[in-house]
């Protein structure tokens, strides 16, 4: 029987998305958002009309194929007339012109999306608040390539994903030609000082306030270690360059885009008060960002293994992992046990039992296979599944090949029982 999808509103598989062509222009004193998206897709399926998800911005105009053509824009569904049918196979361009005051899409999990600072901006969409700020197909499994060209008053600096490909005046162009899911796409603006990270594979940029700077450095002063570690236990690192942007506010929790993480001023304390969440949210370069869960059911695989990462780097620093790992599950034990966090139910995908069984699972499967077979199918699984999706089927099976011993049982039992097991 086919799964329906968690957050099926969201996304359209009728048609898959090559590439966004994004220009923006933003001004932050009146929060005004004026855009121009160009999207390259290709049907899936003989199609007479597109559907995209938006948000509340006005539609000012809409092109096929560069033609103007009739469109509907209402309850965060812009749907596209083509004016002719589709056929499978076919490469086609929507192009939406689109301006307003952009404000977070709001939902069970808060306000996400595009954020107005009290001095700049920030976007954190995960899971469905990339269509607060552009036309886009807003499903994980949807891939494509990017490129983000954002104008913005001259005392601002933009960091978006990709790499910073030019900058005349205050147009700033970003290319990211890795595939990237819409969530994982990110805009931040704000007077930043620039820091550069220096002893790692790749380079390590940040912008962070003036007046952070130094505490900045104390705190993050292990990530080229971190990323190093990282890179041996779980492969090469998937990406470019790893960014860093610390908001001139405070964030409940930091958030992971792609090649980029960003944290709040709460979090930059210059005692290393938060390195286990520089830990996590640089592991979600590899789980999360290059391979992505193909639907969110399956989030234990980003987060269980970014809340295993930090006990790996808590293992590294000269501790055990096995030590957090107990306090986890006597933490646990106490919580009710009503939860399956292979398939959690669409209002839990953040609940912290996924995160914290998720690593569970991972430390009684290690436990299991031994240390060199474990970190071979951590190593595997990146390498399989780089820049692409997986399911939780897809772990099960490349573990059972790879494991020395049984382990099908351990994983339905951490997985897809609600009873806490033993560790």
């Amino acid at each position: 029987m086919k799964q329906v999808p968690y957050l099926d509103a969201h996304g359209d598989d009728s048609y898959s998305v090559l590439r966004y062509d994004l220009h923006l222009d933003y001004r932050p004193g009146a929060n005004r958002l004026a855009g121009c998206a160009v999207i390259t897709a290709v049907a899936r399926t003989a199609l007479n009309g597109v559907s995209l998800d938006f948000g509340p911005l006005r539609v000012d105009r809409v092109l096929f194929d560069g033609k103007p053509v009739r469109y509907a824009h209402r309850l965060g569904k812009l749907r596209v007339r083509p004016g002719r049918l589709v056929p499978e196979g076919e490469e086609f361009t929507v192009e939406v012109r689109y301006a307003g005051v952009p404000r977070p899409n709001r939902g069970h999990w808060g306000e996400i999306g595009w954020t107005q600072l009290s001095d700049g901006a920030l976007v954190a969409s995960q899971p469905t608040g990339a269509s607060s700020w552009f036309p886009c197909n807003d499903r994980p499994a949807d891939k494509a390539a990017y490129r983000i060209s954002v104008t913005t008053a001259p005392a601002y600096t933009v960091i978006a994903t990709g790499t910073l490909v030019s900058r005349s005046g205050t147009t700033w162009v970003f290319e990211q030609p890795s595939p990237t899911s819409t969530y994982l796409v990110s805009v931040q603006i704000g007077r930043y000082a620039s820091v550069e990270l220096a002893g790692a594979p790749v380079r390590q940029p940040a912008a962070v306030p003036a007046r952070l700077v130094r505490a900045f450095r104390t705190d993050f002063a292990n990530q080229p270690r971190m990323l190093q570690e990282f890179s041996r236990l779980f492969g090469p690192y998937p990406f470019a360059a790893y960014g860093i942007v610390v908001v001139d506010e405070e964030l409940d929790v930091p958030v992971e885009a792609q090649g980029m993480s960003i944290f709040g001023s709460n979090h930059v304390d210059g005692r290393r008060g938060s390195e286990r969440l520089v830990a996590h949210e640089l592991a979600h370069q590899w789980f999360g960002n290059s391979v992505t869960a193909a639907d969110w059911r399956h989030i234990w695989l980003h987060e269980g293994f970014a809340t295993y990462a930090e006990w790996l780097w808590a293992e590294a620093s000269g501790r055990s992992a096995h030590e957090p790992a107990l306090r986890s599950h006597a933490k646990l034990a106490r919580l009710p046990q009503d939860i399956a966090i292979g398939a959690p139910g669409a209002r839990r995908i953040f609940d912290d039992r996924v995160y914290e069984r998720g690593a569970l699972t991972l430390h009684a499967l290690r436990r299991v296979m031994g240390d060199d077979p474990f970190f071979r199918l951590l190593r595997e699984w990146t390498a399989t599944h780089r820049h692409s999706t997986a399911t939780t089927e897809d772990f099960t099976a490349l573990a059972e090949r790879i494991s020395p011993a049984p382990i099908r049982p351990v994983l339905h039992s951490w997985l897809h029982e609600t009873r806490l097991p033993a560790l």
